[in-house]
């Protein structure tokens, strides 16, 4: 009758033990993800703060977070940035359908067929190259 002995009061500790547990996880897991994102910190002293994290996670964390939280969002936001560009640059290329060659080539072929003149010709070819 082990369950019989399990109150209510020891189920809300073990919730909340797990809850504290995974928070803890998620702060380990934005510091050490903060920490390679971090391109200006050497190798050494992303060892060193890894080892400390390691060693001694709570103090380790506290610490981090003090010293080098104010760059943990200037970091993310860079490298949100970055991602977004990379997307609309991907979803800009996959929209046109193809390259800059491919667009030339059919301006080439509207003016070789006079749908085109040699001016608009022209004026595409450079705004396609810019």
């Amino acid at each position: 009758m082990l369950l019989a002995e399990y109150t209510f009061g020891q189920g809300l500790l073990t919730v909340l033990t797990i809850f504290v547990f995974m928070a803890w996880i998620l702060v380990l897991v934005s510091i050490l993800s903060d920490l390679f994102r971090d391109h200006e910190l050497s190798g050494w002293s992303k060892a060193f703060w890894v080892l400390f994290l390691v060693f001694i996670p709570f103090l380790a964390a506290l610490v981090y977070l003090i010293a080098r939280g104010g760059g943990m969002r200037e970091r993310a936001l860079a490298q949100q940035q970055e991602a977004q560009k990379e997307m609309d640059a991907y979803v800009k290329k996959a929209a046109s359908g193809g390259s800059s060659a491919d667009e030339i080539a059919k301006l080439a072929k509207l003016r070789d067929e006079g749908t085109i003149t040699a001016e608009e010709f022209e004026s595409q070819k450079a705004k396609l190259l810019a």
